[in-house]
């Protein structure tokens, strides 16, 4: 009975896994197709396999720099979102003051308003202030979003820390700033890697916000992909090969965070 049982459970697995990869292999698929056979037959594998999609990406200046501006900017929301969520989180995980609980909850509210409320208020900012078609002026939008969410995930990591190793390294003489770097944030380096996985992929996959406060010099990879008609039609390939080159920075990073990622489950606040 319990083979039986693990036998249904493992089919049923596989299943859901074919499920979840279904759409991946067939923009794979179509990626390695021309827009002749993408168009004119369908197939479960390319009959004439081709790369072209994949060379018209890497040697265009107008697609590959759209992956070095999302790079960019993506990169630079996670440092500064990280780097502001550390203090807050402490705060929050060591103080009590007063309304500190509705100022924490007032912080997750911003992450749950749609991008769309805050898109005109920050185009229009941005371009009194000369930063619209920046790489910086997309990065600090999305902290509005990602500080809330890296507050909340290290503030629970913090709060698992006990409040006698810091009360023994101040008797030890280490200074706040020392202590912190030193000793601390060690401690909470599986916080740390779980919070920047999650700003990364936030700011990666959004797309209102960095298609607003952009246009040419900053233009990301999310924005050139929905402006792929021209007079001949939609290119399906390049946009499929597009689509995979997308997937690759959020897969590597899942790679190299897995081990964080598994510990913030473990501890119930991922």
């Amino acid at each position: 009975m319990a083979t039986e049982k693990s036998r249904g459970s493992a089919v049923v697995m596989v299943l859901y896994l074919l499920f979840l990869m279904l759409p991946i292999y067939w923009l794979l698929n179509m990626s390695l197709k021309t827009n002749t056979e993408i168009t004119g037959s369908f197939s479960l594998w390319p009959q004439n396999l081709t790369l072209q999609n994949y060379v018209t990406i890497l040697t265009d200046p107008s697609w590959y720099m759209g992956y070095v501006n999302s790079l960019a900017y993506v990169a630079m929301n996670t440092v500064i979102s990280v780097g502001v969520a550390l203090p807050a989180a402490y705060a929050f995980s060591r103080y009590r003051f007063m309304g500190d609980k509705h100022l924490f909850f007032w912080l997750l509210t911003n992450r749950m308003a749609p991008p769309a409320v805050f898109a005109l208020p920050f185009f229009q900012l941005y371009s009194s202030v000369g930063l619209f078609d920046t790489h910086i002026a997309v990065a600090l939008a999305h902290c509005l979003f990602n500080v809330p969410l890296a507050v909340w995930i290290l503030e629970g990591f913090m709060r698992g820390v006990p409040k006698e190793i810091d009360e023994t390294a101040y008797i030890d003489g280490y200074s706040f700033g020392r202590f912190f770097v030193k000793i601390f944030m060690p401690l909470i380096s599986s916080g740390i890697g779980v919070a920047a996985f999650f700003c990364f992929m936030f700011s990666w996959v959004e797309l209102l916000l960095s298609r607003t406060l952009t246009s040419v010099a900053a233009k990301p990879i999310a924005a050139t992909m929905t402006r792929t008609q021209g007079a001949s039609g939609v290119d399906w390939g390049v946009l499929a090969a597009a689509g995979i080159l997308t997937i690759v920075p959020g897969a590597l990073v899942i790679w190299f965070v897995r081990n964080y990622i598994a510990k913030g489950f473990a501890l119930g606040r991922v």
